[in-house]
């Protein structure tokens, strides 16, 4: 028996197709599974995203993040120069 499952279809180029087709890893599997097993990059945050966030959700952080937030800070310390002996 099987559960019908909600799908939505996309499209991608050739090359997208080729490597989805490529990357299983066995003729019948389909491409939700290989999408599903992909590793994606997380974006890193940045200094400014975070300062724009804090600016326009003041009331968000808890006292508890803003304590880390204070100490991370106050560790913070630059990196040693690999030009300097």
């Amino acid at each position: 028996m099987y559960a019908c499952m909600a799908t939505k279809t996309i499209s991608v180029d050739m090359e997208a197709y080729e490597r989805l087709r490529s990357a299983r890893q066995q003729e019948k599997e389909s491409f939700s599974k290989v999408i599903k097993r992909a590793e994606w990059p997380r974006k890193k945050g940045t200094a400014g995203a975070l300062a724009e966030w804090l600016r326009t959700n003041p009331d968000r952080l808890t006292e508890e993040q803003i304590a880390y937030l204070d100490r991370a800070q106050k560790e913070d310390v630059p990196a040693p120069s690999k030009w300097e002996s």
